[in-house]
């Protein structure tokens, strides 16, 4: 099977789920680069969509997402199937819901995303905090 010339990793989706924690925690790059042993620069380049990361830092990115890494793979091969839903069951609902909303063939990828920012809004309102 031919490969298109294309990343197997989404650099988009894990540079923008890095910017959102990053923020939720209010962090610098330079904090998260000391959590995740990733330089400032690499992280910088992967939230702005420039950066392609290697395996290894994949992996410390993802872990400190506490996302499954299947999250950030492109899907190969051109399939109509319905792409699997891979999460954590301790994963925040946001993330999960969001997840899902990407997976719906029927939304288009704006779409996608303007539901989940909604989604995000309206639970952080209407949450309880834990006890």
């Amino acid at each position: 099977m031919a490969f298109k010339n294309e990343s197997l990793i989404n650099t988009g989706e894990l540079g923008r789920a890095m910017k959102r924690r990053r923020e939720e925690l209010g962090l610098s790059l330079r904090d998260v680069a000391d959590v995740t042993g990733v330089s400032a620069s690499t992280l910088s380049r992967i939230e702005n969509g420039t950066g392609k990361p290697d395996a290894d830092n994949i992996a410390r990115l993802t872990n400190w997402l506490d996302m499954p890494v299947d999250r950030v793979l492109n899907k190969q091969g051109g399939s109509d199937e319905v792409e699997a839903v891979v999460y954590y069951p301790h994963e925040p609902t946001p993330e999960i819901v969001e997840a899902h909303l990407r997976a719906d063939k029927n939304l288009t990828p704006e779409t996608a995303k303007a539901l989940s920012e909604l989604f995000r809004v309206a639970y952080s309102q209407f949450s309880k905090p834990r006890d």
